[in-house]
């Protein structure tokens, strides 16, 4: 397992990930350290409320790309097939091989 150390908001965290995912955590790190920057600007808060405030910021913004996704396609429905239709169709199949086997003795 990969540790990667992030830098949010002036403190450090380990964190550990799967290996070969460091980069991809670094990168969450920095979207993290964004909004919270994002936020600062807007005057002084604590450090709970900062991290509180940013994570509301990323849930949005899923939430927005999320409901801008196509909806998934339903599986379609097995076809039914009319038993009184499936009856004739065998019907006739048994027919049609009765009349190759009577050809065939000819």
């Amino acid at each position: 397992m990969a540790q990667v150390t992030l830098r949010i908001n002036g403190y450090s965290y380990l964190v550990g990930c799967e290996d070969g995912q460091e980069r991809h955590l670094e990168a969450m790190g920095s979207a993290v350290q964004s909004r919270i920057d994002s936020i600062k600007t807007l005057g002084q808060t604590g450090e709970a409320r900062l991290l509180m405030l940013a994570a509301l910021l990323l849930a949005d913004e899923l939430h927005d790309t999320e409901a801008a996704a196509p909806a998934p396609r339903p599986e379609p429905a097995a076809p039914t097939i009319d038993p009184v239709f499936e009856a004739t169709v065998r019907r006739l199949a048994d027919k049609a091989e009765e009349i190759a086997a009577a050809l065939e003795r000819a």
